[in-house]
């Protein structure tokens, strides 16, 4: 079976290096890009499966770049980066980021998260054929939108469909963060991991620019969230 093509976007010669090593011993087909101009002629001369990036880049920025590539479904990113502070993650995350890592990472770490990104859009297409309706909204699968009772579309990333998708299939359950978090990014809620709950607050936004929309989704303290709307 054909490994998937990853690009590693990053401006250290060194981290690029030890990127590559790592990627093509695990099989994988590799590609550099060092800014967002050789990272778009990467992107078009080859079918990428994943982007790894930095955010400290010359030129714009990976928050900037990732704004381009988000809407790909079939495209995942993973940010590598020094940067840990609450707010670069919650912004990637908000941009559609897959996940997150800081620098220094474990490598073993990183390789499996990868992998389980990599299976997940794999079998994107299964998974996402569906057309739900709810509350006067419609959420397509197969183009990853939703359309508003008043008639607006929104595309929104992958990570935040599977945890609508997730919510809805058991509306009126209480859902937990765990199951979220598996549901997005097929790894285990870590502490301090706010993945979730930055989500949720995404989905919340959708929702609120609809006119009279009501409160779709409730927090359930300490345990998790729950569908409320009414499934048609």
């Amino acid at each position: 079976m054909h490994k998937p093509n990853i690009l590693i976007v990053e401006d250290e010669e060194v981290t690029r290096f030890s990127l590559r090593n790592l990627f093509e011993a695990e099989g994988y087909q590799v590609f550099e890009a060092t800014d967002g101009q050789t990272m778009d002629d990467a992107l078009k001369a080859n079918r990428i499966n994943l982007v790894i990036m930095d955010i400290n880049l010359p030129g714009k920025n990976g928050l900037l770049l990732a704004r381009e590539l988000t809407s790909n479904p079939d495209l995942g990113l993973i940010f590598l980066t020094g940067r840990d502070n609450d707010i670069d993650k919650i912004l990637g995350l908000e941009i559609g980021a897959d996940d997150y890592l800081t620098k220094p990472f474990n490598p073993r770490e990183l390789t499996i998260r990868a992998r389980n990104i990599l299976s997940r859009i794999s079998h994107q297409p299964q998974l996402d054929s569906s057309v739900i309706k709810f509350n006067q909204w419609t959420l397509d699968g197969n183009s990853r939108q939703m359309t508003s009772p008043d008639g607006e579309v929104l595309a929104i990333p992958r990570g935040e469909y599977r945890a609508l998708r997730l919510l809805i299939k058991n509306a009126g359950q209480i859902v937990t963060r765990q199951q979220l978090i598996k549901e997005m990014t097929g790894r285990e809620l870590r502490p301090n991991d706010r993945t979730v709950d930055v989500t949720i607050r995404r989905l919340r936004k959708h929702f609120e620019t609809a006119t009279n929309s009501p409160e779709l989704i409730n927090t359930i303290h300490g345990e998790g969230y729950r569908f409320v709307g009414s499934v048609e």
